[in-house]
């Protein structure tokens, strides 16, 4: 039966599921799903609940290992489940060692296996050689968070900042290149906090260099979300002067309004946000922007939340993830008053129509160009903007290809 690796939430899960996956199997275990749980929001734990309990029923006597960090922050909810055999801790779920314990027929050890996130040390070992089947790969640079976001649970899930050194991330996206890989994308919970725990405090933008410098052959480089008030100069001297790091940045901006921000405990302004938009977009010309905004954070009123739907044009954000408000358990936010559900959903539904908008916007832009394209699996490209393009014909994956553009559909460009 083989290990079955199920992932909620982020692209950083989704690099730690490879690594547990493999651990797995090289330890021996045939009949093991590994459930991967998210924590950013309610929804995900209830998905990642509602996945278990399937689980339970359509593969009886299959062993269930719950991780991630939804299993960090609320073990004993997943303890107590009856489909649940171990629940296991954020630092220990990418160790050898770890799944090698667990493939014993009686290791002796605790139902819950959830340590002190906040004593680890050290950035984990989630390091991955290949990325079968994909034509784009990711790079685990960072993991935790040292701030403190008022309705945010992550760092609860994943401890203080800890960064892998620059040497062992150019090792390996030389090896990600040498297996085929056109694409890396360097991925994290706070990768813009990058380096500040390790010797000569090297910022993220010295990351990038050096991973273009030392891996000539990449074509094309990628960064998850960043946090625009934490962007060094080195990284917008890439953004303006590395045509491999690819025209496309993620914001974690959460808002619109200053008052709101301040509650949420951000370290940027309105204004902040409008000038990096501006200057990110002067040094790179066509460059595609989209953002996190939260939608109907407590105290927030009409005239608050008018201030992100503006927010959009202001920035001329291209594309957007909406959050409905969601109170964590032991953050601050969750004690703060809170705004009516039917009014969070209605702000949410409204701050979605507003990023549809602006999606079809940049669609409509890009009728008639051609864009050197990334052939994926499934009859999809993706520009160096990220932008989906949808062959009539497939190519065969992982081709760099010119593709002019004939119209789109109003979620992904059509090749001509």
């Amino acid at each position: 039966m083989g290990v079955e690796v199920v992932t909620f939430g982020c692209r950083l899960n989704t690099v730690e599921s490879e690594a547990m996956r493999r651990a797995a199997e090289a330890a021996g275990h045939d009949d093991l799903v590994i459930v991967n749980s998210c924590a950013v929001t309610a929804e995900a734990t209830r998905q990642a609940r509602q996945a278990i309990r399937r689980i339970g029923r359509e593969r009886p006597g299959r062993r269930i290992v719950v991780t991630g960090c939804g299993a960090q922050v609320e073990p004993e909810r997943f303890a107590g489940m009856d489909e649940v055999d171990i629940v296991l801790g954020n630092e220990a779920k990418t160790s050898p060692r770890v799944w090698a314990e667990l493939a014993a027929p009686d290791d002796g050890g605790e139902r819950v296996r959830v340590s002190d996130i906040m004593a680890a040390k050290g950035a984990p070992d989630a390091a991955i050689a290949a990325f079968p089947g994909q034509t784009r790969a990711f790079v685990q640079v960072q993991t935790g968070c040292d701030h403190r976001c008022t309705f945010c649970v992550i760092p609860f899930g994943r401890g203080g900042s800890r960064s892998t050194p620059v040497e062992d991330v150019v090792a390996q996206a030389r090896r990600l290149v040498e297996a085929g890989h056109a694409e890396i994308v360097l991925t994290g919970v706070d990768i813009t906090g990058y380096g500040a725990d390790l010797p000569g405090t090297p910022r993220l933008g010295a990351l990038v260099k050096a991973v273009l410098r030392g891996a000539p052959e990449l074509a094309r480089l990628r960064l998850s979300s960043i946090d625009s008030v934490e962007a060094d100069d080195d990284l917008l001297d890439a953004l303006a002067t590395e045509e491999r790091l690819m025209p496309h940045l993620h914001l974690s901006l959460q808002a619109g309004d200053d008052i709101i921000l301040k509650r949420m405990k951000r370290r940027h302004s309105r204004a902040d946000a409008i000038a990096f938009c501006r200057r990110a977009r002067e040094l790179r010309p066509g460059l595609t922007l989209a953002a996190d905004l939260i939608a109907g954070f407590p105290t927030e009123t009409d005239a608050m939340f008018a201030r992100s739907l503006d927010l959009v044009g202001e920035c001329g954000l291209d594309a957007l993830h909406v959050f409905p408000f969601s109170p964590r358990p032991g953050t601050p936010a969750a004690r703060m008053p809170a705004v009516p559900g039917p009014v969070v959903r209605e702000r949410a539904g409204r701050l979605r129509a507003e990023g549809a908008a602006a999606w079809r916007r940049h669609l409509d832009a890009q009728a008639g160009r051609t864009h050197l394209v990334l052939t994926e699996r499934g009859g999809i490209g993706r520009t160096p903007g990220f932008t989906p393009v949808r062959f009539a014909s497939p190519p065969p994956p992982g081709r760099l290809l010119d593709v002019a553009v004939r119209g789109h559909d109003g979620r992904a460009l059509q090749a001509g």
